[in-house]
């Protein structure tokens, strides 16, 4: 028996050496990735591509448009009095949250940090709901005589639907149309009824006459899906993706010096190819066809979950209908998110392609908290796990106010975890007057300071998962365009994971690595 103990020893002894050197290696990449991101494809973001929004009729009435509306004959906004819950009035002298609705394919009318926005829900080219600043929609009062204005409603629906009809002569002077098929008029100050016959001529003597402040809004997945409707959408989207990245895109970036691709996706894709309205199918399928370019040019992908359910930031960039920030604010979303996370690492774990997963982009403090965060990213972590043991698993640092080394204690136990930082000379107003050389400075001091704060021997790897070569400064030449790329990638260089530029292609030069490789700024 000793020999057969013997030997039984040494080779336990082996496999666990083998298990211990796996453990460690796990955490060292293979490659430094060099990467870029493909923005705007597969999660619509409007000023990377504005011609894709072209065809919408009345697109300037998007969900989550902001609208601000001024009686013509009082001379004030209108508003729903302390944010929502009560009456619509007609009696503040500034534009500010309450006076301010928003657009949703349904005339929303929600109420921001000032008074009078009313954001926009929109259900086709003229009928719309109006949500107020607490989020409850202006509808008719039906418990009085019928044409009274309230805003008390949490969810729409018919009594909330109003039309907008515009003055063919000057598109900023308007009328509202109630569900009742009368239009609103401003008998005083403190009186807003559905009542009027909207027969008038137009001018300032006619109380159901408003002009309107177009304030703007998101331009992402929602707004183009919802803005073209169902028939239209598919076609269009399906155009958008077949043609915006190609596989010669895969081409240009592996015989230019880069590695992989990062791809932001929305939650929708889990759904395809019946994703709930007013998203449509197809995207799941361009995915499909990213994984085998990739495969053929030798380029690793990163999934990058870009839209979670609800927004997790209020931006465009994560489908957000109308600004609101609702990711994360219950078991149900969080579940309904790990799916998503279940669905694609499934899906793409035997691809020699797939390199890492991130779990979600840019999440917003303080609306995103760290317990939740840490929450989503744990239960995020074990799905891809449970499919992949070589995949990364790229955890987010959230934007805002946040410690930037927050998710240490959680990533530090996990295995082949990296934490996403994104660094811009843009966005904050200590840009704003920089030169040129303190721009350079500022990358060579400051953002590799932030790097080195994340960058630890026995922590998670860390990845500049956005940058760009673009700033505040004006009048900068190519020679100053150049400097200041070489000074991030030196930089960023350093990042133990890689870095990925924001993004491939984009109207706006200096965004698109594509142009800035072409015309000669940037050299891989």
């Amino acid at each position: 028996m000793a020999p057969y103990s013997k030997t039984k020893q040494c080779l336990c002894l082996c496999i666990f050496l083998c298990c211990i050197s796996f453990a460690f290696t796990r955490d060292i990449p293979n490659i430094q990735i060099r990467a870029v991101n493909l923005g705007g494809w597969l999660v619509t973001e409007g000023w990377i591509k504005p011609t894709l929004f072209d065809g919408i009729p009345n697109k300037d009435f998007l969900d989550g448009t902001e609208l601000q509306l001024n009686s013509v004959t009082v001379g004030k906004y209108l508003c729903a009095e302390s944010g929502g819950g009560t009456i619509i009035v007609a009696n503040r002298t500034s534009a500010s949250g309450w006076e301010t609705f928003r657009v949703i394919t349904q005339l929303l009318a929600r109420y921001d940090s000032v008074r009078k926005i009313i954001l926009l829900w929109r259900i086709n080219e003229t009928s719309f709901q109006l949500r107020v600043f607490n989020k409850q929609f202006m509808g008719l009062d039906a418990t009085g005589n019928g044409i009274g204005l309230v805003a008390v409603a949490e969810t729409p629906g018919g009594p909330e639907t109003f039309e907008i009809v515009r003055n063919s002569g000057n598109s900023s002077r308007i009328r509202i149309k109630a569900p009742n098929g009368f239009f609103l008029q401003v008998k005083t100050e403190e009186l807003v009824t559905a009542d009027s016959k909207g027969d008038g001529n137009w001018g300032n003597d006619d109380p159901s006459v408003f002009v309107m402040t177009n304030r703007g809004g998101p331009k992402g997945e929602f707004q183009v899906t919802n803005g073209y409707g169902p028939i239209k959408a598919p076609q269009i989207m399906k155009e958008h993706w077949s043609t915006f990245i190609v596989e010669n895109d895969f081409n240009f970036i592996s015989s230019n010096g880069l590695n992989a691709v990062r791809i932001p996706v929305g939650w929708w894709i889990a759904s395809d190819p019946t994703p709930p309205l007013p998203y449509v199918g197809g995207s799941l399928q361009a995915l499909d066809n990213a994984f085998l370019w990739a495969q053929n040019y030798g380029v690793k992908v990163i999934i990058d979950l870009h839209a979670a359910p609800g927004s997790q930031n209020g931006f465009e960039h994560s489908s957000t209908r109308d600004g609101s920030q609702e990711w994360g604010l219950s078991d149900q979303n969080i579940q309904q998110t790990v799916a998503v996370i279940d669905f694609l690492t499934a899906r793409y774990a035997n691809s020699p392609s797939l390199y890492a997963v991130e779990l979600i982009n840019e999440p917003l403090s303080p609306g995103v908290t760290l317990e939740i965060i840490t929450k989503y990213y744990s239960a995020g972590y074990n799905v891809v796990r449970k499919h992949s043991t070589s995949a990364f698993v790229i955890m987010s640092n959230r934007l805002g106010p946040a410690n930037p080394t927050e998710l240490f204690p959680l990533a530090s136990g996990f295995t082949g975890s990296v934490i996403d930082v994104h660094y811009y000379n843009l966005f904050s107003d200590i840009f704003n007057s920089m030169s040129v050389q303190q721009n350079i400075d500022f990358v060579y001091t400051n953002r590799s300071a932030q790097l080195s704060q994340v960058t630890t021997s026995n922590g998670p790897l860390t990845f500049v998962g956005e940058w760009v070569a673009e700033w505040q400064v004006t009048g900068a030449g190519k020679l100053d365009y150049q400097n200041f790329a070489k000074a991030q990638l030196e930089v960023y260089g350093r990042a133990s994971f890689g870095w990925a530029y924001w993004t491939l292609k984009n109207v706006n030069n200096y965004w698109s690595l594509e142009w800035m490789i072409n015309n000669g700024y940037i050299t891989l």
